[in-house]
């Protein structure tokens, strides 16, 4: 039966400026926590905070991700993560208390929310702010039904799904065009996890995959294996421009496109925008020469591939090929779990600024 569990108490949330990602505050106010008719109120354990969040506050209003958690201040908006919460109230048939859900989240406490179309795998959030958005990111995943869910998988989940779901997607994407008939595939800022699970789904597609890094990043990126050659963004000039080449853009940086447009000239077939881990601009999709750059967004290849396969089998596709990526870079990954919103706060200002490691994955467990 519907439930509701009334615990008055103390809503905490982080929130960050807008048009300066290095700058949080924690904000707080009282909530008497008692869900209304047809609402949940769910409370966030724990979540992640990767290049992958910046990503969606640098494109925060071009691609609308400050509209899923308003904040109620315009200059001020919520990063969203991914992650897990439990369901402390409801008054909704079908969701109970204590249930534990993984999905999309603000930095916050607690959340309310309207499901709609409830079944045993989950719920879609059906709030109206949030049904003109992209519908992936309104879905909440049951985890005692997700057949690929661990408890002692959960911070790789959460480190590792958002992104390996993209480079999923991303990966069937440029094999679905025949890689725009590309022999070699060049990506910059390789070392970023959703660079590099991208070269792993890639792997025996018959490209060659070459990894673009900072000069301090080679020798990680040479040693994760996906990647037939590593070069650092100051040698791309000893790269020949004799083979139809697709450039794979991570970093957004448009000074490096014109340079890989300028270089490889008539021999770059395509050029595809997919994230922005070192570049907090809207993205711009221009480019001196070349092909124009071209904007990835993974959930219209979902979409594509749910039509085509039908959604049990994507995400089996995607779930088996994150399983086998966990195998991967268990090895290489160190996963470092901070506590509370001061640390959450200081982990945004730092990937902001580009002083996390390739090498660790953050959690914050609130």
């Amino acid at each position: 039966m519907p439930n509701s569990s009334p615990t008055p108490g103390k809503v905490t949330r982080l929130i960050t400026r807008k048009n300066a990602l290095d700058q949080s505050r924690i904000d707080e106010h009282v909530d008497d926590l008692v869900a209304a008719p047809g609402e949940i109120i769910l409370r966030l354990e724990r979540f992640s905070l990767t290049t992958n969040n910046i990503t969606y506050a640098a494109f925060g209003d071009s691609m609308n991700y400050w509209d899923f958690f308003p904040t109620g201040q315009e200059d001020w908006g919520h990063v969203p993560v991914w992650g897990f919460a439990d369901v402390v109230a409801s008054t909704v048939e079908g969701i109970t208390v204590g249930e534990r859900f993984y999905g999309y989240f603000p930095i916050a406490s607690h959340l309310r929310m309207q499901p709609e179309r409830v079944t045993d795998r989950g719920f879609y959030d059906g709030s109206a702010h949030r049904r003109q958005l992209t519908s992936a990111y309104n879905q909440y995943t049951r985890c005692n039904w997700d057949p690929y869910y661990s408890a002692a998988t959960e911070d790789l989940q959460i480190l590792l799904k958002p992104l390996f779901l993209t480079s999923s997607m991303l990966a069937d994407f440029l094999q679905d065009n025949d890689f725009f008939g590309a022999t070699r595939l060049v990506f910059s800022s390789a070392s970023s996890k959703t660079a590099f699970a991208t070269a792993v789904c890639l792997e025996g597609a018959g490209v060659k995959r070459v990894a673009l890094t900072s000069r301090g990043n080679t020798a990680f990126v040479a040693d994760l294996g996906c990647y037939e050659q590593t070069i650092a963004y100051d040698e791309l000039d000893h790269l020949a421009a004799d083979q139809p080449t697709l450039y794979v853009d991570f970093s957004s940086d448009l000074a490096l496109r014109d340079r890989v447009h300028q270089h490889f000239g008539e021999q770059l077939v395509y050029s595809c925008c997919a994230g922005s881990a070192q570049s907090t601009d809207p993205a711009q999709l221009t480019a001196i020469t070349g092909p124009q750059p071209q904007l990835f967004f993974a959930p219209i290849q979902l979409r594509k591939r749910n039509a085509d396969w039908g959604p049990q089998q994507v995400s089996a596709h995607i779930g088996e090929g994150l399983v086998r990526f966990y195998e991967q870079i268990t090895p290489i990954l160190d996963v470092v779990v901070s506590h509370g919103y001061a640390s959450a706060e200081e982990l945004i200002t730092r990937l902001y600024r580009g002083q996390v490691p390739a090498d660790e994955g953050h959690i914050v467990t609130l």
